[in-house]
């Protein structure tokens, strides 16, 4: 392990420690850290100077992060690739089951895919980016759909909308749509099984960035016969561990998380 300069380490500490509290006073900071006192007060005094802290005018003063810090995760957002990075969670997923593997976005009611991974099994799924199908009958578009707001969703589907069926599976009502996605909210992940292909089963998960928006969602696809080899749990497990992976390296932190 390389070796790890004491002041710059405690520093960080101290930034991550404001990222979790709301405004601790140095007391706080200090019982918190376990540093002595004189280093805590030299640290803030530093990192205010600099702009990464901000200090308020209470007695006693309180502390939290600073518009630098802000100016430093833009800097960071901004020169993120999530299409390049969904490529990545595409291939990486691929390899770990070995079946085809999507990234895709929402357009409207559409799901546009904007990466693939191929499965190298002589039976597998054919896909191509740039490729759209309606959301209401994909894993990937149903798991993008239940990040919605209710005010969005009906913009989307206005109540007694008529929702193409690619399959005798298809959902087919707005109604059966919406019941479909509170499903989705609670497990935190989708399934479709021959919804829009008679022949393939789907699992999909969202990715969310920095912000906690989400910005895209990933699946796997996997023909019907080779689907039943694991449960739907085992398949949705691996998706949701993808997108986890995925969202983290768009700077995502699920709440909660240090």
């Amino acid at each position: 392990m390389p070796r790890l300069n004491t002041a710059v380490t405690r520093a960080l500490d101290v930034l991550e420690l404001l990222m979790r509290e709301d405004q601790p006073t140095l007391r706080e900071l200090t019982d918190e850290l376990g540093f002595p006192r004189t280093t805590v007060f030299e640290l803030l005094n530093t990192l205010v100077a600099r702009g990464y802290v901000t200090k308020s005018a209470d007695e006693p003063a309180r502390y939290s992060l600073g518009v630098r810090t802000f100016q430093l995760g833009s800097a960071f957002a901004d020169r993120l690739d999530f299409v390049t990075l969904g490529r990545a969670a595409a291939d990486a997923l691929s390899e770990q089951v070995n079946e085809t593997s999507h990234v895709a976005v929402l357009d409207g009611t559409d799901v546009v895919y904007i990466a693939r991974a191929e499965s190298r099994q002589k039976v597998r799924m054919v896909s191509a980016v740039g490729a759209r199908l309606p959301a209401h009958c994909t894993a990937i578009g149903k798991a993008l759909l239940a990040q919605l707001s209710a005010d969005e969703l009906r913009e989307r589907y206005p109540p007694g909308s008529e929702l193409a069926r690619l399959t005798d599976k298809t959902i087919s009502s707005v109604q059966a749509l919406e019941k479909e996605l509170e499903l989705i909210r609670g497990h935190g992940y989708s399934i479709e099984e021959c919804e829009s292909n008679v022949d393939v089963c789907c699992a999909g998960a969202p990715v969310r960035d920095h912000t906690g928006d989400t910005v895209a969602a990933i699946s796997v696809s996997v023909p019907e016969p080779r689907w039943t080899a694991k449960s739907r749990e085992q398949w949705a497990a691996l998706v949701v561990g993808a997108a986890s992976s995925y969202s983290r390296r768009l700077g995502y932190q699920a709440p909660g998380r240090p």
